[in-house]
């Protein structure tokens, strides 16, 4: 038996979002605690699975109130680690009128790029189910090789392997290394989960399907391709099905942080409950349903990690449609 359900590795940080206007008219930031794997856990802790997180955040005010967050939501702290000389990651969002966002970063360098193979709670990756990375972990060498590290560690323990490559494209050097690091993490995995954005860019495929196919020919290893398309939905692909559902547009959508992450987390939880061989197309429907569900509620929410949808609301969304 395996201690937890997911452990991810990764980035915490602080996400500034614009929350209306002062008196004098300037914009009103809002720090809310932020960051993709810790984003998934959250959902995933929110659907009664035991999560755990690998991490590293400043010995500062910003990293007191992540690791509080991070405590309250109920996902396990034992790998999150303190950087004395380094600050928390900060992130400065921007919502345009379409809901979509633009990062701005101030990370040079940021307490969650300093992780070394040395701050890795070994423990926690052999005793998981499902290990789950991006590459904002893989951005510089010292984060780059304990990343590294640790996905070694989950595939010799025998988990499942799942990759979203939540591409940013400020935070790297050059987007040839961003494609060097997302093909070495699509190279590790049983389960990817893609943007449309993404797949576009990194396949030269306008077409999704095209792209799909372009990804499995060059890694077998994956079993199950997810891509998120936005207000379009989303698709499955495995093996030789393919699963297509609708986006539940909202009309009452303020922002899209954390849809994304709420997606991914929905996939892993129906994975943990039904394996990840020999699923069905009925189920791979299933599967999207409720995730597209769970993710259309979140974009109606500011923040992210603390106002995860319950199980009863997604359903219930998912009954009125």
């Amino acid at each position: 038996m395996k201690k937890y359900d997911v452990v991810a590795i990764g980035e915490l940080l602080i996400d500034f979002t614009e929350n209306g206007k002062s008196a004098q008219g300037n914009p009103v930031l809002e720090a809310n605690p932020g960051g993709a794997p810790c984003n998934v856990l959250a959902m995933l802790t929110k659907l009664g699975k035991k999560t755990g997180f690998i991490g590293k955040i400043g010995n500062d005010m910003f990293g007191d109130q992540l690791e509080q967050a991070v405590r309250e939501v109920g996902i396990d702290t034992a790998g999150l680690k303190r950087d004395p000389e380094v600050n928390t990651t900060l992130a400065f969002v921007h919502t345009k009128e379409d809901g979509d966002r633009e990062f701005s970063f101030y990370r040079n360098p940021g307490a969650d790029m300093m992780i070394t193979e040395n701050d890795l709670e070994y423990s926690m990756i052999e005793g998981c189910r499902i290990f789950h990375y991006g590459t904002l972990s893989m951005t510089h060498e010292i984060c780059r090789e304990a990343t590294r590290r640790a996905i070694d560690t989950a595939k010799d323990a025998g988990a499942i392997l799942s990759f979203d490559p939540n591409l940013r494209e400020p935070l790297w050097k050059s987007l040839d290394e961003a494609r060097e690091q997302i093909l070495y993490g699509m190279g590790q995995c049983d389960v990817l989960k893609i943007s449309d954005n993404e797949i576009v860019w990194l396949t030269g495929e306008e077409d999704f399907d095209a792209g799909a196919a372009w990804i499995r020919k060059r890694f077998p290893n994956i079993t199950l391709i997810l891509v998120s398309v936005g207000k379009e939905g989303s698709r499955a692909y495995m093996g030789s099905m393919r699963a297509e559902v609708p986006a539940f547009v909202q009309e009452k959508t303020i922002e899209t942080t954390g849809a994304g992450d709420t997606f991914c987390a929905c996939i892993l939880n129906y994975i943990l409950e039904h394996g990840l061989k020999e699923l069905t197309e009925e189920q791979l429907k299933e599967m999207l349903t409720f995730a597209n569900g769970a993710a259309s509620i979140v974009t109606t929410r500011k923040g992210a990690l603390r106002v995860m949808p319950s199980k009863a609301e997604v359903e219930a969304l998912i009954s009125a449609r």
